[in-house]
């Protein structure tokens, strides 16, 4: 299968890397040229529906869109995800092979604050942040397209040159046990795992969901992961009072159903192997 990797970064590599062998993968962002070798570059800015209308002409089975944002501000988020997301539509009905399949990347900010409940793909979205609004309204746009889609939506992502926890922890930053802070986490080579999963799925004509939630098996408080992470570190914590965020616990049962297996099932594989890296 020919697969679209729209707006090529981290993830949409990490998940490219693990289906090269069978598929023929291409990565289409503004500046491909960092790309590697095993993924074709294609120079386009995915928001511009008429290049996106002229790259996508030729066919691709499936396209994996992975939007990231040029900093966390309200215009950024309109600017790549709905804007990415209005460019698809437009160009879907109107090329002659249109996708077989969008996975949409997504994340589970849309949920807004749960009081520490679980949420699953069941749990109705009502995101109160700019972030969470605009990538369920880019959401909905994705479902209602005229081919099959699916929305995966990520917990906080964690890995290579994603370690601010780990960062803070060494600086001697800790959390108070009560009020609870919950923190759901997926390490990205998870990521690109679960991404390459359900291509897999698709390729061997099995049914993929709508929806999915990708986060690790065990959801795990500031307050703990920090105090794992200080062991390890062999550092002193002072636990900071900060205002409670948005809590929930995310629930990856759908995915662990669908036959997916984690690398890093939950915080302490993941850490460790991330601790050991950079010690190397």
């Amino acid at each position: 299968m020919k697969i679209l990797f729209i707006g090529c970064g981290d993830i949409a590599q990490r998940t490219a890397s693990l289906v090269r062998e069978n598929q023929q993968c291409y990565g289409l962002r503004r500046n491909p040229n960092s790309l590697p070798s095993y993924i074709t570059p294609i120079t386009a800015d995915a928001s511009d529906s008429k290049k996106l209308h002229s790259v996508t002409a030729e066919g691709f089975d499936i396209w994996v869109v992975t939007i990231t944002p040029a900093e966390f501000t309200q215009q950024a988020y309109l600017d790549a995800y709905l804007a990415v997301a209005q460019s698809i539509l437009e160009v879907v009905g109107s090329i002659p092979n249109p996708p077989k399949l969008i996975i949409w990347v997504s994340s589970t900010s849309v949920y807004g604050d749960c009081a520490g409940g679980w949420v699953d793909e069941t749990t109705k979205a009502i995101p109160v942040t700019f972030s969470g609004e605009i990538l369920l309204q880019a959401e909905k746009i994705i479902k209602d397209l005229p081919c099959q889609s699916t929305v995966v939506r990520f917990s906080g992502i964690y890995g290579p040159g994603r370690a601010r926890l780990l960062s803070q922890v060494r600086s001697g930053r800790g959390r108070p046990q009560m009020p609870q802070q919950w923190s759901n986490r997926i390490h990205a080579d998870d990521c690109g795992g679960v991404l390459a999963h359900l291509i897999n799925l698709f390729e061997s004509g099995k049914p993929i969901e709508q929806v999915y939630l990708a986060s690790d098996c065990q959801p795990v408080t500031q307050h703990e992961i920090r105090r794992w992470l200080a062991q390890r570190l062999s550092v002193d914590l002072v636990e900071e009072s900060v205002a409670v965020g948005l809590v929930r616990r995310c629930s990856n049962r759908l995915l662990l159903e669908s036959g997916f297996n984690f690398k890093y099932p939950s915080f302490r594989e993941g850490y460790a192997a991330l601790i050991e890296n950079e010690s190397n």
